[in-house]
């Protein structure tokens, strides 16, 4: 009898135990959910199958398109619903359109908690949403993808945010859909659990009232609002009109002054481009806007209103507010005071040219101008090649200095090597400030600039660019450390009580240090034995545009041929600006990129500089435009470009090698991009990548800095990460003879046999990140099917050698008692019992959701049915740390951290 209830409980327990380890679920089964009662694409679309994907225990992308659809006339309007796949509170942070204008006129992303509709999809003039809605995305005329500012994100979800996102998209002209295709627009959304410090909204602003009669030349569309809220900080502005907008043009005014917030021409690409000069608005300041419309070519009179023939006059601003006093959406559709526009700036009611040819393009005559636009673009193109090549054989000194170059360059090419990390090298495990410069003194010790305990986050500048901690006073450790190359022994250290929050290095031929203070915006020369500064440029802590200011200035080098120092400015300012050797203006260069397309010699933050002197070119890492630009040093002449899909959208910074290498370190992919964090060698001649690497211990979580010397070491410094990491020269023939000894390898689509890891099996998973980085829910489903198949094997070994237990026990009782003994009738008893309670039969049968409902303490966690009906708006408690844990015999694949 007690080795019976031995049997029984042993069998309970087991069987308890696989429930456990079955019903935790792996950190994406919160989306699973969503997934479940989800509608696939349409094939004939190029929409993901997968609307939920999870980056990290904290972000998720979500996917937002149309669900194959064919608007039957032109001017149709269609909505679609998603539920938000978590119930606590989230925020969006990125936005990437999917549309063309070939087939949508534009699309517009409300949030709310009552879709007008269930349907898959229905016409919008049912409505958008039953409750309030709040416009979240705004996108036209093949606009780019919307950037939010760093810790800025739109509030969704939990008790207040919106729990569904309608889509609203205009099909203009139907013309395009005469083939009968299917059409699948949309976004995708990038939201983060993680609390956003700034609350992103929309101001729209709206004329509701204007008439544009036939012919007439000039009709101008004013609107005007007083604002009576909490402070808010403007960071982004779009434009919309239709065919007879010529400038939209929208100003803060306080006390009579008038200051620009955004000016466009709608007929251009309707983006939401960047404030140029940060606005704040305050309590009582008046918002105005200007839509300057031409009736010529209309016979009768035209309104406002929703087809394409009517017109809309609508200028939206986005801004941010603390999240205490955060409103999401507001709107202005009056003028509240048509006098004051007696004073609106000139520049209001002057229209912006575009060209015919975009003209066309934009209203879906682009049919005929494609062909011809193409030829005429790659024919400038060519054009301009050809001035720099006959600039540069007229140029004699550059001409042989580049026959110099070539031949340098084909010497280390020639050999084959890749680049991996020096894993015996202990300089990862200095204890750093966030490392934000690197270099190389003349005997070729490494150089750090670090911020010691200061952080640069949201908290350290206004919306002018102007420190906000300077009562912390500058930083009280050694910013500036030697290290040896070779075993990260400190050798020297200086920069105490100088700095407020460094940035950019550089060591000049002298060994002179110089380096940049982003929150002083200057410039400071410093000797390796000086306590003072040499020379200092910028005025401090005051930004600026002028000749003797910067604007958080990003990076310094200096010409060991002439002296002449190079600044690239900065964060808030586009441009490389050129001073003489003692620091008096030479000349500048550069300007803000526009249009959603960036042009040579634009920059969306230069970052990094790098000399090349062998051909006396200055190349600039662009971060945000993610590219490479060139320019000549006596000049500023851009010479060239060098851009690579592999470089993803941000370029953080660049190191020239003597010889033709040029060394780069990316950015942080975005959503649904499989660009990876890593390091890029390439030929400096042709632009072409000829290696890449990633580390080996740790990850690299934003690497804001490479240096490189001219034996193919290269440094890398992590601002996040707080670490400099090793890398050195390996000949690629080592590698195809140690490929027998267990290193994985990898075929690059140069042919270039690249070793992806030291080791195949390490004691320990240090790059989760890199594991688990954008796997799909189909990815996931598999591994946890794997698990599932693995822990039932490994539990049914056991319970058949119990059951064999059990058997024998039965047999012995009856050979040693005999067929009628109490114990035996006993025993049957207890076994049928046991038995049929774990096939769930008869009126004793257990079910493991309830058996121990009634004992103190008891959660329900893990056994309850995974509902996949109505359960988008289930919250998922759980919290499977622990039972990961115990569920060893199977583990799930660890979560990717966020960083």
């Amino acid at each position: 009898m007690d080795m019976a209830g031995f049997v029984s409980n042993l069998l309970i327990l087991l069987l308890l135990f696989q429930n456990i380890c079955l019903g935790f679920r792996s950190p994406l089964s919160v989306f699973k959910r969503y997934k479940d009662t989800s509608t696939s694409l349409s094939s004939e679309c190029l929409g993901s199958n997968q609307p939920v994907i999870s980056f990290g225990l904290s972000d998720f992308a979500l996917d937002i398109r149309m669900p194959a659809v064919t608007p039957k006339q032109s001017d149709t309007y269609l909505c679609m619903s998603v539920p938000l796949p978590v119930d606590d509170e989230a925020y969006v942070v990125d936005f990437k359109p999917h549309a063309s204008m070939d087939t949508v006129h534009h699309m517009l992303l409300f949030g709310c908690n009552e879709p007008s509709s269930t349907e898959n999809y229905w016409d919008c003039d049912e409505g958008t949403c039953k409750d309030k809605s709040n416009i979240l995305y705004a996108w036209a005329r093949n606009a780019p993808p919307t950037r939010l500012p760093k810790g800025v994100g739109f509030r969704v979800g939990g008790e207040t945010g919106s729990r569904y996102f309608v889509l609203q998209v205009h099909y203009g002209d139907v013309s395009a859909f005469r083939d009968k295709h299917k059409d699948c627009s949309g976004v995708t959304l990038h939201l983060t659990h993680q609390k956003q410090p700034l609350i992103a909204g929309m101001y729209l602003m709206m004329s509701v009232n204007t008439v544009i009669p036939p012919g007439k030349k000039v009709v101008d569309a004013d609107i005007a609002c007083h604002y009576k809220r909490s402070p808010m900080h403007l960071f982004a502005y779009r434009v919309h009109t239709h065919r007879l907008g010529k400038v939209v043009s929208g100003y803060r005014v306080r006390n009579g002054q008038w200051t620009l917030i955004g000016r466009q021409s709608p007929q251009l690409p309707q983006a939401f481009y960047p404030v140029k000069y940060p606005v704040d608005v305050s309590y009582d300041d008046i918002l105005a806007a200007r839509c300057v419309f031409s009736g010529e070519g209309r016979t009768t009179e035209t309104h406002i209103g929703g087809t394409a023939n009517d017109e809309m006059c609508n200028f939206y601003i986005m801004y941010y507010m603390e999240a205490k006093h955060a409103v999401s959406y507001m709107t202005c559709t009056q003028n509240a005071n048509p006098e004051m526009f007696r004073n609106i700036p000139q520049e209001a009611n002057i229209p912006i040219p575009v060209k015919s040819d975009v003209l066309k393009m934009m209203h879906g005559h682009h049919e005929e101008t494609k062909g011809s636009d193409t030829s005429s673009l790659l024919q400038q193109d060519k054009k301009e090649e050809e001035k720099i090549l006959d600039q540069e054989t007229k140029d004699s000194d550059a001409s042989y200095l580049l026959q110099q170059a070539k031949k340098e360059e084909a010497e280390i090419l020639d050999q084959d090597f890749h680049i991996e990390e020096a894993v015996e090298w202990p300089g990862l495990d200095l204890k750093l400030g966030q490392v934000s410069g690197l270099a190389l003194d003349p005997e070729n010790n490494l150089v750090v600039f670090h911020r010691g305990d200061r952080v640069w986050d949201e908290n350290s500048f206004d919306s002018k660019f102007v420190y906000q901690q300077r009562g912390l006073g500058p930083i009280e450790q050694n910013t500036i450390i030697v290290l040896n190359p070779s075993n990260a022994k400190l050798l020297h250290s200086t920069g105490k009580s100088l700095f407020y929050l460094p940035h950019g290095l550089s060591v000049d031929k002298n060994g002179n240090y110089w380096v940049t203070d982003v929150a002083l915006h200057q410039v400071f020369k410093l000797g390796a034995n000086d306590k003072e500064p040499l020379l200092i440029l910028g005025i401090p802590l005051q930004p600026g545009s002028d000749k003797n200011h910067f604007c958080q200035p990003t990076d310094v080098a200096v010409d060991p041929i002439t002296g002449s120092i190079y600044v690239s400015d900065g964060y808030c300012n586009s441009r490389i600006i050129q001073f003489s050797p003692n620091g008096l203006y030479v000349m500048q260069w550069g300007e803000e990129t526009s249009l959603g397309r960036s042009r040579p010699g634009q920059f969306f933050i230069p970052h990094s500089l790098a000399l090349i002197p062998d051909l006396s070119q200055l190349c600039v890492a662009d971060r945000e435009n993610g590219r490479i630009q060139c320019f000549r040093l006596e000049t500023g002449e851009f010479t060239r470009e060098i851009k690579h899909k592999a470089f993803g959208r941000e370029l953080f910074a660049v190191s020239y090698v003597p010889g033709g290498l040029l060394f780069a370190v990316n950015g942080m992919p975005y959503p649904e991009e499989a660009e990876s964090v890593q390091g890029f060698v390439m030929n400096f001649s042709t632009g072409e990548i000829i290696d890449t690497f990633i580390p080996l211990r740790k990850s690299f979580e934003m690497p804001h800095d490479i240096v490189a010397s001219e034996d193919r070491t290269v440094f890398v410094g992590d601002v996040h990460a707080k670490a400099v990491w090793k890398f050195a020269s390996v000949e690629k023939m080592e590698h195809r003879s140690v490929k027998k000894a267990g290193i994985e390898v990898q075929e690059t689509k140069e042919s270039e046999t690249i070793v992806e890891a030291r080791l195949k099996n390490k004691p320990e998973s240090r790059d989760p990140l890199k594991n688990m980085d954008k796997q799909h829910l189909v990815q996931q489903a598999s591994s946890a099917g794997v698990s599932f198949v693995l822990i039932t094997t490994l539990l049914i070994i056991p319970v058949v050698v119990l059951l064999v237990i059990l058997v024998f026990i039965r047999w012995r009782k009856t050979t040693v008692y005999g067929g009628n003994s109490d114990g035996e009738r006993k025993l049957d008893s207890s076994s049928g019992r046991i038995l049929g309670r774990l096939r769930g039969k008869g009126s004793g049968g257990i079910n493991l959701g309830n058996f121990f409902a009634s004992h103190k303490g008891y959660s329900r966690k893990g056994f309850d049915r995974l509902s996949t009906e109505g359960s988008d708006q289930e919250k998922d408690e759980d919290d499977g740390t622990d039972s990961e844990e115990e569920c060893s015999a199977s583990p799930l694949p660890p979560a990717p951290s966020s960083s």
